[in-house]
């Protein structure tokens, strides 16, 4: 990324795209210093795809189930992504493991309905997530940003935010306030990377004080 330049996105989905159009909005109204180069999905007729070509970001369709493993559909995506490099992948509802290249360690970040290292992994997703929530007895859950590595939830932690479970809480209850959670963290997690304000110290991520001002006019000259 080039100093003054918005951060360049691409945004992998499998569902209805509520993540992409929240960030979607976050940059329309000059909220987020980013823009959405191209988006992804692994599945075919879900809503992110209609969300992405409203908002006149080409959108590759690529349906994991035509591949034989996570390898295989990693190689496809991998090899659009050499043609059409960006600053920074975002998992947004992305429900396959993503092998990436290399040079992309620390540049793919993704977002899970919980706070990890609790209610984690392969299988645990969407309701599955909150209905274990309840049956364990936890009385906070949350929202967890976090940089992705080759394993499922898991990488660097960017931001954790939470709430208290209730008495009367349902799975569907804990569901609408998480995801008003993710709708708060996610651009501001994207923000601290486009205003270069994260270092990864092996399994920890710190978050650097703002620039002073005469250090945000060296990065961005035009400001």
């Amino acid at each position: 990324m080039l100093p003054g330049k918005p951060l360049r996105l691409a945004v992998f989905f499998s569902g209805g795209g509520s993540t992409l159009q929240n960030l979607i909005d976050h940059i329309d109204q000059g909220t987020l210093p980013a823009q959405i180069d191209w988006t992804l999905s692994s599945r075919t007729g879900v809503g992110g795809i209609e969300k992405s070509r409203k908002a006149g970001i080409p959108c590759l369709v690529l349906p994991r189930k035509e591949f034989p493993g996570h390898g295989e559909f990693s190689l496809a995506v991998n090899l659009h992504l050499s043609q059409h490099p960006v600053d920074l992948i975002v998992l947004a509802g992305f429900m396959s493991l993503y092998f990436f290249p290399e040079e992309y360690r620390g540049r793919v970040i993704n977002i899970h309905p919980a706070l990890i290292p609790a209610f984690c992994g392969q299988g645990m997703y969407g309701h599955h997530v909150h209905e274990a929530v309840i049956d364990a007895g936890v009385k906070v859950t949350g929202a967890t940003v976090h940089f992705a590595d080759l394993e499922y939830d898991h990488g660097p932690i960017i931001l954790q935010r939470c709430i208290p479970v209730l008495d009367d809480d349902t799975p569907q209850s804990i569901a609408e306030k998480v995801q008003a959670l993710e709708r708060e963290l996610y651009p501001e997690a994207i923000g601290l990377i486009a205003r270069r304000r994260l270092r990864i110290d092996g399994h920890r991520t710190r978050i650097l004080p703002e620039p002073e001002a005469e250090d945000r006019a060296e990065l961005n000259p035009d400001a």
